[in-house]
């Protein structure tokens, strides 16, 4: 095996998650995501947040059931774009699960040894293009004081660091589809190498907007499918593009010590991280899948375990004919054909775009803890030549054994987790 991560030593410490919270499209709690996940229930539907009269997209899998007004309060709610929004709460059901009301800091925790990394694809985008639109027709003098804090895609991670005070290392990470699973990586390397004691990392993104969708659709990124139940497909031989959504994931990250010390939760552990890049397209990945091959042996070198170790792959599985290939030839050429059971949570949720690799690594947690692998929602028949096992129909028994979560984004940016059970 190669990669381009550091080799497992005796010294660096072990990373565990103490912490999950999330706004997604399939439930905004683990529990109801979870049982939407095992149903393969797609949550599809039409878009609710604005007029699709005169629009080609006419539904996505937004997050229901969640007011920012009770969570935020009128005020601070209107200061907040709606990325902002479902990653401050996602990520403060993380902080109260793993440390109560008090957070961290409550817990005797130093504030200057905590920190966040918070991902996204896009940022603000709804405000931004809410005030475009104030600009074209009222002019200048009419434009929000307020757009810049909230249409930046740091926006999030400050507001998390601000919420809980919590001063240590914080960063935003923007690799598109990817930025979700970066920012899980690159919070557990500060955590085992020293450099933080708790991180609160994860991804956010609500770019379900008109203009964001008729861009995606223009490029052809968005299926044609008429009917939203069926319409998200991945890896089926009749994909034809993906289903927007939105939604934000995040997990506290602790050393194991600490963890064991304090008598927390333990979710999962987090053994290893790899990140490449295609560099080959701005939007396509190559023939074959050779970047995404080479993040997963790069993720299995950190974690110092070998290809047959890992009982299963969530996958970034975007229900696209390329990218799907791709990953579908790369898996393969890592772990044989049909060497591992393969699944795309995009089925059920579509594609969260920055907040994915987020809310999928929780969906591979909740596989750790409960023993099965959710099917993958509308996979019907397999594409010629493609020699995946991918999980269908109904969940899966799943061994004891590490996950490995795909994701991987416009830019050619990929990123791997391998989780492990607590």
């Amino acid at each position: 095996m190669s990669g381009a991560s550091e080799p497992v030593t005796a010294t660096r410490r072990r990373v565990v998650v103490t912490g999950v919270g999330l706004r997604s499209p399939a439930g905004n709690d683990v529990d109801t995501m979870w049982s939407t996940l095992l149903e393969g229930r797609a949550m599809a539907a039409p878009i609710e947040a604005w007029s699709t009269a005169e629009h080609p997209v006419k539904y996505a899998c937004e997050v229901r059931d969640f007011d920012p007004v009770e969570r935020f309060g009128h005020k601070e709610a209107r200061r907040i774009d709606r990325a902002g929004q479902l990653g401050v709460a996602a990520a403060g059901d993380a902080v109260i699960s793993a440390f109560g009301e008090g957070g961290p800091i409550g817990a005797g925790i130093d504030p200057a040894r905590c920190g966040v990394v918070g991902g996204t694809g896009i940022g603000g985008l709804a405000t931004l293009e809410e005030q475009i639109g104030v600009y074209l027709e009222r002019g200048p003098t009419r434009v929000s004081p307020l757009l810049v804090p909230m249409m930046m895609a740091n926006a999030t991670a400050g507001l998390i660091g601000i919420e809980w005070r919590l001063n240590g290392p914080n960063l935003c990470v923007a690799t598109a589809c990817a930025a979700g699973s970066n920012s899980i990586g690159e919070a557990a390397r500060l955590v085992r190498e020293g450099a933080a004691d708790v991180m609160v990392a994860g991804g956010t993104e609500a770019s379900i907007t008109p203009v964001a969708t008729a861009a995606f659709w223009r490029m052809g990124a968005l299926t044609s499918n008429p009917d939203p139940l069926v319409a998200s497909r991945p890896f089926d031989a009749a994909r034809d593009g993906f289903v927007m959504g939105e939604g934000a994931a995040f997990l506290v990250l602790v050393a194991r010590e600490a963890a064991l010390a304090r008598g927390a939760t333990i979710w999962g552990e987090i053994l290893g991280y790899g990140r490449t890049c295609d560099a080959y397209h701005i939007t396509a990945p190559p023939d074959g899948g050779a970047g995404a091959a080479a993040c997963m042996l790069a993720a299995l070198d950190d974690a110092g375990l070998e290809p047959a170790a890992v009982g299963h792959v969530n996958a970034h599985g975007t229900s696209t004919p390329l990218n799907d290939a791709a990953e579908a030839a790369a898996v393969t050429k890592v772990f044989g054909a049909r060497g591992v059971p393969v699944t795309s949570a995009k089925g059920v949720t579509g594609h969260l775009v920055g907040a994915a690799g987020a809310v999928e690594a929780v969906a591979s947690l909740l596989a750790l803890r409960h023993g099965q692998v959710p099917p993958t929602a509308n996979y019907e028949a397999a594409e010629e030549g493609v020699e995946i096992d991918v999980v269908a129909g109904a969940p899966r028994p799943l061994a004891a054994a590490p996950v490995v979560s795909n994701s991987f984004g416009f830019g050619g940016h990929n990123a791997t987790l391998v989780l492990g059970a607590a």
